[in-house]
């Protein structure tokens, strides 16, 4: 059986395109996805280490296929591990870095993000999800901060567990042009932007393009490197050359 990790709109694509193959198991963390997902075998949930262990042994999985989201690190090292620890072959689908040519601040993590806002002043877009949203809070001093999130329950309830006021989420699907973005940026007077390097396919160049036409300063949190496929119908092929041999 070959297990399919998600969390990206090209997990969304690919699963589209096997959906011929009943070979597969997809996942995904959150119900919030589970709409956008046109496949029966998809199951929702997170995990870590002890559960994908146990998952790979009830299934039998033999290949394991990697595209959780850029910024889900401990989801990709725990499915590495797994793989190496069970011998299975592991195949991780890697989105390229956004070539930044514009005056954007730079930051290497969450935690140099969290630094830098502390000691500015102003009103500040964010477009990193809900994840983070605690963390952002403790920094907020007297600035205010916009979250641009998910239409979904488990994102609204994490704005509602840190005390977002209503009036500061915007719960919305994208993707979003560049013109989208400049229009939510000037109704809420943002001064900056704060964004992930989530590539091409996550929306960020047009993010920039609207911050740099408007004045707004964007800051976007960068990620390492990662080895992997960045080529869909390379990881497709091998799917299917794996599932002839299962």
């Amino acid at each position: 059986m070959i297990w399919i990790i998600g969390g990206t709109s090209e997990f969304r694509k690919l699963i589209d395109r096997i959906n011929d193959l009943d070979n597969y198991i997809a996942t995904i963390a959150t119900e919030g996805g589970k709409e956008f997902v046109s496949t029966r075998n998809l199951i929702v949930g997170r995990m870590h280490y002890n559960g994908m262990n146990e998952f790979v042994l009830k299934h039998k999985i033999s290949l394991i296929v990697d595209l959780s989201h850029p910024y889900a690190k401990v989801v990709s090292e725990n499915a590495r591990k797994i793989a190496n620890d069970r011998r299975i072959k592991y195949i991780r689908y890697v989105r390229g870095k956004t070539d930044i040519t514009s005056k954007a601040i730079y930051v290497n993590s969450y935690e140099e993000c969290y630094k830098y806002i502390y000691d500015i002043s102003g009103t500040v877009f964010f477009t990193t999800g809900s994840k983070n949203i605690g963390d952002f809070e403790r920094v907020k001093g007297d600035n205010r901060f916009i979250y641009r999130i998910l239409p979904a329950i488990e994102s609204i309830e994490e704005c509602r567990k840190y005390r977002v006021q209503l009036k500061d989420i915007v719960a919305v699907l994208g993707p979003f042009s560049k013109e989208y973005n400049k229009i939510m940026l000037k109704e809420y007077k943002a001064d900056y932007l704060v964004t992930k390097d989530s590539g091409k396919q996550g929306g960020t160049i047009e993010k920039i393009e609207a911050c740099e036409e408007l004045g707004i300063v964007p800051i976007i949190i960068g990620r390492e490197d990662e080895n992997g496929i960045n080529n869909l119908d390379l990881i497709e092929k091998q799917i299917r050359e794996q599932g002839g041999e299962l």
